[in-house]
């Protein structure tokens, strides 16, 4: 995503670890509304040609002069200039073959860097992990390289998250776990981010963190590292003390903000700030290695992505808050119980009440209607009493005509039934997208549907124009989650949370003989219809149904926020049998 530069300049970018330069700020937001206007950086010009000669380094040619309304391939329209530095420039645009926004660096095909921008690009594309900001084009044409790239409206940066406050535990947590597991995968693949820093961190509206600039960043800015995997362990330790104490781990002020008060050295969170998370700041310094800063003599330190996963993992779980519930509204005294009932202007508008605010009522008149009501009420007293006796006295006559001993006749029951156990949650082995096709959508989030955790959530990606997925071959069958028990169960019920109201969506079961089923046809028990639902899709079975493999399958998704946008999920899938 494009990146927004402000006025101020970081001189200690990525905790200062980085020499210093004139690096901007990232985004706002990427692609998200914001408030700040943007600032362009000089660019490079005749002057900083010759200092880089005269100091026998490579010169940094100018950025492009291009304007709002150029087209890049007959496709991507330069909307507007987000950043300009360092002899790059970098753009909101408009991918008018998709009708969608996107990001595009831009630099001449002559700059130092633009070969190893090219191929940070190119990898990035090649990894296809949804958790980053996905490389949509790497091109170099017309002596310009550009590098195109997802623009994410409904994302917020995390530089905006903290300038609101530190996250709570269970937040904190989130970002540390799914930063660490996306890089430990990035890494496995050789990838290294080396500017991992609160501006290339998004936060989607669905919870979900994602990381941009993979490799791209860094070639922008010629970062290099001998140490990749410690270099961005580090950084998300930073990410994750900054989360916790809202302050930068180092001297030097940063991402909007404050650094540690000069010559104390590196405090854990929970010294700088009451009420941190024990485990979580123990978590964030065994991250900074910095002269060897671990939580203690016991732990060691986490030096790599991987490490840093194991180390969360091993963590208690941390529960979300528990939500808070609006208190009921104040009790309203009707006009009687303030005391105004019949004495007009005793409470002036917006005045105090009266001293005796609740009087007591007058005793009823006692009329000629009055009375003829109260007798006929005695009356039909009497007559239901006298009924009730005569009724007790013949159920009497009738045992006494029976014989001594005799009991009411019980209602005639099987010799060989016996009450059946209530349904309750089976457990879940696990649960992984359906994919027909053989193309996920969003795969590394479907254990989310059965983490016991409402808050969290396999999401869709928005899609244009048609509910169906947006009407692609490989989504005619649609997508949803499939569920695996484990063994085979009887399942009489099933309760799932949705990720907003108006998905069209049914539920399936394979046979018992199922084995790891993964198409339509092996779904061929149908448990509830296909119909369009709210946010809950709960049914209970007449039948119970012997299956190992329950398929939550969604055919149609709800409207996004956006016209003609469509959007969907699932947030947690129970079972119930027996």
């Amino acid at each position: 995503m494009a990146e927004r530069s402000t006025a101020a300049v970081d001189v200690a970018d990525n905790g200062g670890n980085e020499p210093p330069t004139a690096q901007a700020d990232e985004a706002t937001a990427d692609g998200s509304a914001g408030s700040e206007k943007t600032a362009e950086l000089p660019v490079p010009g005749d002057q900083d040609t010759e200092d880089a000669a005269e100091k026998g380094e490579e010169p940094v040619l100018a950025a492009p002069e291009l304007h709002s309304g150029h087209k890049l391939a007959k496709r991507y329209r330069l909307e507007e200039c987000i950043t300009r530095l360092d002899g790059f420039s970098s753009w909101r645009a408009v991918d008018e073959k998709l009708r969608r926004a996107v990001g595009v660096h831009l630099l001449p095909a002559g700059h130092a860097r633009a070969r190893s921008v090219l191929a940070a690009a190119r990898s990035a594309a090649l990894l296809g992990d949804p958790r980053f900001v996905m490389v949509l084009d790497a091109v170099e044409e017309n002596d310009l390289v550009y590098v195109v790239h997802e623009w994410l409206p409904d994302a917020t940066e995390l530089t905006t998250l903290l300038a609101m406050g530190p996250l709570e535990p269970h937040e904190a947590y989130r970002l540390v776990d799914q930063l660490s597991q996306a890089m430990a995968a990035a890494h496995r693949e050789g990838l290294s981010h080396l500017k991992l820093t609160p501006g290339a961190v998004l936060r989607t509206s669905s919870g979900q963190y994602r990381i941009r600039g993979l490799a791209v960043n860094a070639a922008l800015r010629g970062i290099t590292a001998d140490r990749p995997q410690r270099t961005d362990t580090e950084s998300i330790g930073a990410l994750l003390y900054a989360a916790l104490t809202q302050r930068w781990p180092y001297e030097n002020d940063a991402h909007g903000l404050s650094g540690l008060p000069k010559g104390v050295g590196l405090l854990p969170p929970d010294q700088v700030r009451a009420g941190v998370h024990r485990g979580l700041s123990e978590l964030s310094m065994r991250a900074l290695v910095n002269n060897g800063a671990t939580a203690s003599r016991q732990d060691p330190p986490c030096t790599t992505p991987e490490e840093l996963v194991k180390a969360v993992a091993e963590m208690p779980r941390i529960k979300p808050p528990e939500p808070a519930f609006a208190a009921p509204p104040e009790y309203q005294r009707t006009t009687y119980q303030q005391g105004s009932y019949g004495r007009p202007g005793a409470v002036r508008p917006g005045g105090p009440l009266p001293p005796h605010s609740v009087p007591v009522p007058p005793a009823p008149l006692e009329s000629r209607a009055g009375k003829a009501l109260k007798w006929t009420v005695a009356a039909l007293l009497i007559a239901a009493l006298g009924l009730g006796s005569w009724q007790i006295s013949e159920e009497l006559l009738d045992r006494d005509k029976k014989g001594p001993g005799s009991t009411p006749e019980a209602p005639p029951q099987g010799g060989d039934e016996k009450p059946k156990a209530p349904a309750e949650p089976l457990t879940i082995d696990h649960a992984s997208e359906f994919r027909p096709s053989g193309s996920g959508i969003q795969q590394h989030e479907a254990p989310l549907t059965v983490d016991g955790d409402p808050g969290t959530s396999w999401v869709t990606p928005e899609y244009r124009n048609y509910p169906n997925f947006g009407n692609y071959p490989n989504r005619r069958q649609g997508s949803g989650i499939i569920v695996d028990l484990g063994t085979v169960r009887e399942v009489s019920g099933i309760d799932v949370d949705l990720y907003r109201t108006g998905h069209k969506a049914e539920v399936l079961a394979a046979g018992e003989n199922a084995s790891d089923p993964d198409s339509l046809m092996d779904f061929d028990r149908r448990l509830t219809p296909e119909q369009t639902v709210g946010q809950r899709l709960k049914a209970d079975f007449d039948t119970p149904t012997r299956t190992r493999y329950v398929l939550i399958r969604i055919t149609e998704l709800p409207p996004a926020a956006e016209a003609n946008r469509y959007r969907g999920g699932i947030s947690e899938i129970r079972i119930l049998g027996r």
